[in-house]
């Protein structure tokens, strides 16, 4: 089912229209230039301090630079666990409190549910952010826009194209060569076991990778055709992927610790794991999960469903959101394009979190084009920058992930107690994603 770019622009400008009336997009924006829904961008005139939400590791550090070199524009940043494993939630309980922070990390995957509780800013109004537009890759740009002419919902800061983390040392003493295809995977998988290993961890609560295994094999979850949204999780290439997983769940070639948990860092610290199919951002996780294998890892292009094949899917991606209310809109998107633009900061965070850059220009910064050695000195960024022009641009995002999200979440975890089977769980949180857009007006096609 391939997806065109038109739709995806008509299908989030419907959303917009007609669920968020009064802040919908308009072309002609309003008569004095602001662009329709978006709010006023004035400078305080005097000196702001900003709250700002993230999880993103040595975020700290790059904040403080900012505030050495602006004292009358002050950033306080709390940290907290990634979006779906709490902190949108607490997004979520903040704006219905009011007293959500200025500023937060949100996911490309996960923006569009907030426009619908129109807990977001309309950052359009600010020239600064329209001017920036160019500055970025034109695939983020869309994902922050939600296809509005005139609206902008948050400054876009990574994407996450997705490659193969493996333990090259152990595939290397036990000549295991290192798969291409997703067959030759299975393959290892099983020899891997029989060493008393896994090949990889299966994890019941990051569905934004299972999301990214469907988007590697063209597939979509949502599609729309003008008039309502088309729901389809049961699609032949996500019932592909659902079984393809299901066998090596089935037998026993898998691990299922939950993700980033002790548990989980010490199955790859102590080589139980032997590798992750993950995005770039992956590269960070491992390092400081297993500390004990630098050195031993490598990356290699995702494995594909065909020889030969070039694809990639994504996994992640964020932006930084102004969240409505806050009384600094000009302040804080200073701040966020600050810290999503400059070399100063995408450095920062390359260095600390390996962020891969959404700007054009950052994706030549020196500090991607270096060895890392926690990989052996493998030019590892070589790889996702492939990776990256394999990604489809026009994989479409459902209005209501978190909720999509968290109800397959649910079923897959019962799959993996042999409760049922992981496309039972995409069946049954399709129809609890077609109650949710039904029970929210949002138009849905029969």
């Amino acid at each position: 089912m391939q997806i065109t770019k038109r739709a995806v622009v008509t299908g989030v400008a419907l959303l917009s229209a007609m669920t968020l009336a009064g802040c919908g997009a308009s072309s002609t924006g309003d008569s004095d230039g602001t662009a329709a829904g978006a709010t006023a961008c004035e400078p305080a005139g005097s000196d702001v301090t900003l709250e700002f939400t993230s999880w993103i590791p040595g975020i700290e550090e790059t904040v403080a630079t900012w505030n050495a070199e602006n004292p009358d524009i002050q950033v306080e940043v709390q940290t907290g666990p990634n979006g779906n494993s709490g902190t949108y939630q607490s997004f979520f309980s903040q704006l219905e409190a009011g007293n959500a922070p200025d500023l937060g990390q949100i996911e490309y995957d996960a923006l569009s549910s907030f426009r619908v509780q129109d807990g977001l800013e309309n950052l359009a109004g600010c020239e600064d952010v329209v001017a920036a537009e160019a500055e970025f890759i034109p695939w983020t740009w869309g994902q922050v826009t939600l296809g509005s002419e005139d609206g902008v919902y948050g400054i876009p800061q990574d994407s996450g194209p997705m490659a193969l983390f493996y333990r090259s040392d152990l595939f290397e003493e036990n000549e295991i060569p290192v798969p291409t295809t997703w067959d030759e995977y299975k393959e290892a998988a099983q020899t891997i076991r029989d060493l008393g290993g896994y090949i990889t961890n299966f994890s019941t609560a990051d569905i934004n990778q299972f999301a990214g295994f469907v988007w590697q094999a063209n597939g979509d979850w949502f599609s729309n055709d003008g008039d309502a949204w088309t729901v389809d999780l049961t699609a032949d290439e996500s019932t592909v992927v659902a079984e393809y997983w299901q066998e090596l769940l089935d037998e026993d070639l898998v691990s299922t610790y939950p993700a980033w948990t002790e548990e989980w860092n010490n199955a790859y610290n102590s080589g139980e794991v032997w590798s992750w199919n993950s995005a770039v951002w992956g590269a960070n996780s491992i390092a400081s999960g297993a500390p004990d294998t630098a050195g031993n890892w490598s990356v290699a292009a995702a494995p594909q469903w065909e020889a030969g094949g070039e694809s990639s899917g994504n996994w992640g991606g964020s932006s930084v959101a102004v969240f409505k209310g806050t009384d600094h809109l000009y302040e804080a998107t200073k701040f966020a394009l600050w810290l999503n633009t400059s070399d100063e900061a995408l450095t920062a965070l390359n260095e600390s979190a390996n962020i891969y850059p959404a700007t054009t220009a950052g994706l030549d910064l020196p500090s991607l084009q270096e060895g890392v050695e926690f990989y052996g000195g493998q030019k590892i960024y070589d790889v996702f920058a492939d990776a990256a022009a394999q990604v489809n641009p026009d994989f479409v995002w459902g209005p209501t992930m978190t909720q999509t999200y968290a109800d397959v979440s649910d079923g897959f975890q019962q799959a993996v107690t042999g409760q049922g089977t992981l496309f039972d769980a995409l069946e049954s949180a399709q129809a609890s994603t077609i109650s949710t857009l039904e029970a929210q007006s949002i138009p849905v096609a029969e």
